[in-house]
Protein backbone atom coordinates (compact mmCIF):
# COMPACT_ATOMS: atom_id res chain seq x y z
CA UNK A 1 0.00 0.00 0.00
CA UNK A 2 1.30 3.45 -0.92
CA UNK A 3 0.12 6.38 1.20
CA UNK A 4 0.65 10.11 0.88
CA UNK A 5 2.63 10.17 4.12
CA UNK A 6 4.95 7.43 2.88
CA UNK A 7 5.55 9.37 -0.34
CA UNK A 8 6.49 12.70 1.26
CA UNK A 9 10.22 11.83 1.68
CA UNK A 10 10.38 10.66 -1.93
CA UNK A 11 8.63 13.78 -3.19
CA UNK A 12 11.12 15.92 -1.28
CA UNK A 13 13.92 13.82 -2.73
CA UNK A 14 12.49 14.21 -6.22
CA UNK A 15 12.37 17.99 -5.78
CA UNK A 16 15.98 18.04 -4.58
CA UNK A 17 17.13 15.78 -7.43
CA UNK A 18 15.21 17.90 -9.90
CA UNK A 19 16.74 21.06 -8.46
CA UNK A 20 20.23 19.65 -8.90
CA UNK A 21 19.46 18.56 -12.45
CA UNK A 22 18.09 21.93 -13.54
CA UNK A 23 21.01 23.69 -11.86
CA UNK A 24 23.39 21.54 -13.89
CA UNK A 25 21.44 22.27 -17.06
CA UNK A 26 21.66 26.04 -16.40
CA UNK A 27 18.50 26.48 -18.42
CA UNK A 28 16.43 29.41 -17.19
CA UNK A 29 13.17 27.82 -18.38
CA UNK A 30 13.93 24.61 -16.46
CA UNK A 31 14.79 26.59 -13.33
CA UNK A 32 11.48 28.45 -13.60
CA UNK A 33 9.69 25.14 -14.08
CA UNK A 34 11.32 23.69 -10.97
CA UNK A 35 10.25 26.74 -8.95
CA UNK A 36 6.67 26.16 -10.07
CA UNK A 37 6.96 22.54 -8.88
CA UNK A 38 8.36 23.68 -5.53
CA UNK A 39 5.25 25.79 -4.98
CA UNK A 40 2.67 23.43 -6.48
CA UNK A 41 3.73 20.04 -5.12
CA UNK A 42 3.23 20.91 -1.40
CA UNK A 43 -0.23 22.33 -2.18
CA UNK A 44 -1.28 19.27 -4.17
CA UNK A 45 0.19 16.90 -1.59
CA UNK A 46 -1.85 18.62 1.12
CA UNK A 47 -4.98 18.07 -0.93
CA UNK A 48 -4.32 14.38 -1.44
CA UNK A 49 -3.65 14.03 2.28
CA UNK A 50 -7.38 14.67 2.80
CA UNK A 51 -8.27 11.52 0.84
CA UNK A 52 -10.88 11.22 -1.94
CA UNK A 53 -12.57 14.58 -1.19
CA UNK A 54 -9.25 16.41 -1.50
CA UNK A 55 -8.30 14.48 -4.63
CA UNK A 56 -11.68 15.26 -6.19
CA UNK A 57 -11.29 18.98 -5.50
CA UNK A 58 -7.80 19.05 -6.98
CA UNK A 59 -8.95 17.11 -10.04
CA UNK A 60 -11.91 19.46 -10.52
CA UNK A 61 -9.74 22.59 -10.26
CA UNK A 62 -7.28 21.15 -12.76
CA UNK A 63 -10.16 20.19 -15.08
CA UNK A 64 -11.56 23.72 -15.10
CA UNK A 65 -8.13 25.19 -15.87
CA UNK A 66 -7.51 22.68 -18.65
CA UNK A 67 -10.94 23.35 -20.16
CA UNK A 68 -10.15 27.08 -20.25
CA UNK A 69 -6.66 26.58 -21.71
CA UNK A 70 -7.77 24.04 -24.30
CA UNK A 71 -10.73 26.18 -25.27
CA UNK A 72 -8.49 29.18 -25.80
CA UNK A 73 -5.99 27.08 -27.74
CA UNK A 74 -8.71 25.82 -30.07
CA UNK A 75 -10.44 29.22 -30.23
CA UNK A 76 -13.65 27.78 -28.80
CA UNK A 77 -16.33 30.23 -27.57
CA UNK A 78 -16.79 30.60 -23.82
CA UNK A 79 -20.04 28.57 -23.73
CA UNK A 80 -18.08 25.61 -25.15
CA UNK A 81 -15.34 26.00 -22.54
CA UNK A 82 -17.91 26.23 -19.75
CA UNK A 83 -19.70 23.11 -21.04
CA UNK A 84 -16.43 21.17 -21.11
CA UNK A 85 -15.54 22.30 -17.59
CA UNK A 86 -19.01 21.29 -16.34
CA UNK A 87 -18.84 17.90 -18.07
CA UNK A 88 -15.42 17.15 -16.55
CA UNK A 89 -16.32 18.26 -13.02
CA UNK A 90 -19.51 16.21 -13.23
CA UNK A 91 -17.48 13.17 -14.25
CA UNK A 92 -15.05 13.68 -11.37
CA UNK A 93 -17.84 14.18 -8.84
CA UNK A 94 -19.52 10.98 -10.04
CA UNK A 95 -16.32 8.96 -9.65
CA UNK A 96 -16.06 10.29 -6.10
CA UNK A 97 -19.68 10.08 -4.94
CA UNK A 98 -21.31 7.44 -7.16
CA UNK A 99 -18.74 5.46 -9.19
CA UNK A 100 -21.39 2.99 -10.32
CA UNK A 101 -22.91 5.73 -12.49
CA UNK A 102 -19.72 6.72 -14.31
CA UNK A 103 -21.06 5.70 -17.73
CA UNK A 104 -24.11 7.90 -17.25
CA UNK A 105 -21.90 10.84 -16.32
CA UNK A 106 -19.65 10.29 -19.33
CA UNK A 107 -22.64 10.06 -21.66
CA UNK A 108 -24.25 13.17 -20.20
CA UNK A 109 -20.96 15.04 -20.57
CA UNK A 110 -20.64 14.06 -24.23
CA UNK A 111 -24.21 15.19 -24.89
CA UNK A 112 -23.56 18.49 -23.17
CA UNK A 113 -20.40 19.44 -25.09
CA UNK A 114 -21.93 18.26 -28.35
CA UNK A 115 -25.24 20.05 -27.86
CA UNK A 116 -23.97 23.54 -27.03
CA UNK A 117 -22.89 24.30 -30.64
CA UNK A 118 -26.25 22.97 -31.83
CA UNK A 119 -28.17 25.29 -29.51
CA UNK A 120 -26.20 28.28 -30.79
CA UNK A 121 -27.20 27.42 -34.36
CA UNK A 122 -23.61 27.54 -35.60
CA UNK A 123 -23.82 26.40 -39.22
CA UNK A 124 -20.28 27.47 -40.11
CA UNK A 125 -18.20 26.05 -37.23
CA UNK A 126 -20.56 23.86 -35.21
CA UNK A 127 -19.07 20.53 -36.27
CA UNK A 128 -15.55 21.58 -35.34
CA UNK A 129 -16.73 22.98 -32.01
CA UNK A 130 -18.54 19.76 -31.14
CA UNK A 131 -15.52 17.66 -32.13
CA UNK A 132 -13.22 19.84 -30.02
CA UNK A 133 -15.51 19.47 -27.03
CA UNK A 134 -15.66 15.68 -27.28
CA UNK A 135 -11.88 15.52 -27.75
CA UNK A 136 -11.37 17.60 -24.64
CA UNK A 137 -13.73 15.40 -22.64
CA UNK A 138 -11.96 12.20 -23.68
CA UNK A 139 -8.47 13.67 -23.31
CA UNK A 140 -9.03 15.10 -19.82
CA UNK A 141 -11.31 12.35 -18.48
CA UNK A 142 -8.32 10.50 -16.88
CA UNK A 143 -8.24 13.32 -14.31
CA UNK A 144 -11.12 11.48 -12.64
CA UNK A 145 -8.70 8.61 -11.97
CA UNK A 146 -6.98 10.84 -9.42
CA UNK A 147 -9.83 10.07 -6.99
CA UNK A 148 -9.47 6.25 -6.81
CA UNK A 149 -5.70 6.27 -7.39
CA UNK A 150 -5.02 8.78 -4.62
CA UNK A 151 -1.35 8.76 -3.62
CA UNK A 152 -0.46 6.83 -6.77
CA UNK A 153 -1.18 10.05 -8.68
CA UNK A 154 1.54 11.86 -6.73
CA UNK A 155 3.97 9.04 -7.40
CA UNK A 156 3.17 9.12 -11.11
CA UNK A 157 3.65 12.88 -11.24
CA UNK A 158 7.04 12.64 -9.52
CA UNK A 159 8.21 9.81 -11.79
CA UNK A 160 6.98 11.53 -14.96
CA UNK A 161 8.54 14.85 -13.95
CA UNK A 162 11.93 13.32 -13.14
CA UNK A 163 11.78 11.38 -16.39
CA UNK A 164 10.94 14.58 -18.27
CA UNK A 165 13.98 16.41 -16.88
CA UNK A 166 16.26 13.44 -17.57
CA UNK A 167 14.94 13.13 -21.12
CA UNK A 168 15.49 16.83 -21.76
CA UNK A 169 19.08 16.81 -20.52
CA UNK A 170 20.02 13.48 -22.18
CA UNK A 171 18.41 14.43 -25.48
CA UNK A 172 20.40 17.65 -25.68
CA UNK A 173 23.61 15.94 -24.65
CA UNK A 174 23.49 12.75 -26.73
CA UNK A 175 21.22 13.73 -29.63
CA UNK A 176 20.74 10.95 -32.15
CA UNK A 177 17.58 9.94 -34.05
CA UNK A 178 14.56 12.18 -33.62
CA UNK A 179 11.65 10.75 -31.64
CA UNK A 180 8.90 12.14 -33.87
CA UNK A 181 8.25 14.86 -36.43
CA UNK A 182 5.65 16.15 -33.97
CA UNK A 183 8.42 17.24 -31.61
CA UNK A 184 11.72 17.65 -33.51
CA UNK A 185 13.64 18.69 -30.38
CA UNK A 186 13.11 15.29 -28.75
CA UNK A 187 15.43 12.34 -29.38
CA UNK A 188 15.19 8.61 -28.74
CA UNK A 189 18.25 8.92 -26.49
CA UNK A 190 16.38 11.30 -24.21
CA UNK A 191 13.23 9.16 -24.23
CA UNK A 192 15.19 6.06 -23.20
CA UNK A 193 17.11 7.84 -20.45
CA UNK A 194 13.92 9.50 -19.26
CA UNK A 195 12.14 6.15 -19.09
CA UNK A 196 14.98 4.66 -17.04
CA UNK A 197 14.93 7.65 -14.68
CA UNK A 198 11.14 7.41 -14.28
CA UNK A 199 11.28 3.68 -13.50
CA UNK A 200 14.13 4.40 -11.09
CA UNK A 201 11.88 6.88 -9.30
CA UNK A 202 9.19 4.21 -8.99
CA UNK A 203 11.78 1.79 -7.63
CA UNK A 204 13.05 4.32 -5.09
CA UNK A 205 9.49 4.76 -3.83
CA UNK A 206 9.22 0.99 -3.28
CA UNK A 207 6.83 0.10 -6.09
CA UNK A 208 8.64 -3.20 -6.66
CA UNK A 209 9.01 -4.11 -2.97
CA UNK A 210 5.73 -3.13 -1.30
CA UNK A 211 3.77 -6.17 -2.45
CA UNK A 212 1.55 -4.20 -4.83
CA UNK A 213 -0.60 -6.16 -7.28
CA UNK A 214 1.40 -7.21 -10.33
CA UNK A 215 -1.12 -5.56 -12.64
CA UNK A 216 -0.64 -2.22 -10.87
CA UNK A 217 3.16 -2.47 -11.04
CA UNK A 218 2.99 -3.30 -14.76
CA UNK A 219 0.55 -0.44 -15.28
CA UNK A 220 2.81 2.06 -13.51
CA UNK A 221 5.88 1.02 -15.49
CA UNK A 222 3.97 1.16 -18.78
CA UNK A 223 2.53 4.53 -17.77
CA UNK A 224 5.90 6.23 -17.23
CA UNK A 225 7.78 4.48 -20.05
CA UNK A 226 5.13 4.54 -22.79
CA UNK A 227 2.26 6.73 -21.63
CA UNK A 228 4.30 9.78 -20.64
CA UNK A 229 6.10 10.23 -24.00
CA UNK A 230 2.87 9.55 -25.90
CA UNK A 231 1.03 12.14 -23.85
CA UNK A 232 3.68 14.72 -24.62
CA UNK A 233 3.59 13.94 -28.33
CA UNK A 234 -0.21 14.05 -28.38
CA UNK A 235 -0.23 17.57 -26.98
CA UNK A 236 2.49 18.56 -29.47
CA UNK A 237 0.23 17.31 -32.25
CA UNK A 238 -2.72 19.33 -30.94
CA UNK A 239 -0.62 22.48 -30.55
CA UNK A 240 0.82 22.12 -34.04
CA UNK A 241 -2.67 21.77 -35.42
CA UNK A 242 -3.65 24.93 -33.56
CA UNK A 243 -0.50 26.78 -34.66
CA UNK A 244 0.65 27.43 -31.08
CA UNK A 245 3.89 26.80 -29.17
CA UNK A 246 2.31 26.55 -25.72
CA UNK A 247 -1.21 25.95 -24.43
CA UNK A 248 -0.98 29.07 -22.25
CA UNK A 249 1.63 31.38 -20.73
CA UNK A 250 0.86 31.80 -17.03
CA UNK A 251 3.23 29.24 -15.47
CA UNK A 252 6.90 30.31 -15.56
CA UNK A 253 8.94 27.93 -17.69
CA UNK A 254 5.97 25.69 -18.47
CA UNK A 255 3.53 27.70 -20.54
CA UNK A 256 0.24 26.48 -19.14
CA UNK A 257 -0.99 23.69 -16.90
CA UNK A 258 -1.75 21.50 -19.92
CA UNK A 259 1.88 21.82 -21.01
CA UNK A 260 2.91 20.64 -17.56
CA UNK A 261 0.64 17.61 -17.17
CA UNK A 262 0.20 16.42 -20.76
CA UNK A 263 2.35 13.36 -20.00
CA UNK A 264 0.50 12.71 -16.73
CA UNK A 265 -2.88 12.50 -18.48
CA UNK A 266 -1.79 9.54 -20.60
CA UNK A 267 0.08 8.02 -17.65
CA UNK A 268 -3.09 8.13 -15.54
CA UNK A 269 -5.11 6.53 -18.34
CA UNK A 270 -2.67 3.64 -18.79
CA UNK A 271 -2.41 3.06 -15.04
CA UNK A 272 -6.18 2.90 -14.78
CA UNK A 273 -6.50 0.56 -17.76
CA UNK A 274 -3.70 -1.86 -16.83
CA UNK A 275 -3.63 -1.47 -13.08
CA UNK A 276 -6.95 -3.15 -12.28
Amino acid sequence: MITVGALVPYLVGALVAGGIAVAVSRRRDMIHRWCAWAVGIPLVTGGFWLGPPGAAVIAAVVAVILAAEFGALMRAPWPDRAALALALTGLIATVWLSPGHILYAAGAGALLVGTVPVLTGDTADGLRRAAVGVLGLVWFAPLAAMVPLGAITLLLFAAVSIGDIAAYIAGRRFGGPRLSPLSPAKHWSGTIVGGVAAVGTLAAAGVFTRGLPTSLVVGLVAAVVVGAPLGDLFESMVKRGAGAKDAAAWIPGSGGLLDRIDSLLFALAITLLLGN
